[in-house]
């Protein structure tokens, strides 16, 4: 198996892994009769570490699809080299960084590692699209 599909598989793990941050951090703050509940009614906006961890996974979820789409195109195009090994390392580290960034309210520093991340999408297309006619 390459690193790319590795990766691939990695950052599923880290998208679960930031769902059950998410929701274990909005269950602590309502309750677990709140969780077990079928959450009618409007709740009350959730606190500040919950709603982090909300939009970081939410902020995951919008660029892992296409993270995603691109190794699979890579793989199924047999377009591996360095670049890709390199493309997937990038995403994943940086948005494994980027969790705890975003949790902690640090700005700045959060956009360069999601830049980062975006760079390793950015270079998964150019390999997969690089020399195509």
């Amino acid at each position: 198996m390459g690193i790319e599909i590795q990766m691939l598989g990695w950052a599923i793990v880290l998208g679960l892994v930031q769902v059950m941050l998410a929701a274990a951090a909005v269950t602590r703050e309502r309750g677990t009769a709140w969780n077990a509940s079928a959450r009618d009614g409007t709740p009350p906006p959730p606190g500040l570490l919950a709603g982090r961890l909300q939009r970081a996974q939410s902020n995951f979820l919008e660029t892992f699809a296409f993270f995603a789409a691109a190794v699979l195109a890579v793989v199924l195009t047999q377009r591996q080299d360095a670049t890709t090994a390199l493309a997937v390392q990038l995403y994943f580290w940086a948005r494994v960084v980027y969790l705890p960034l975003y949790a902690a309210g640090i700005p700045y520093v959060r956009s360069l590692v999601w830049l980062v991340s975006m760079a390793g999408i950015v270079l998964l297309l150019w390999r997969l699209l690089h020399g195509l006619a």
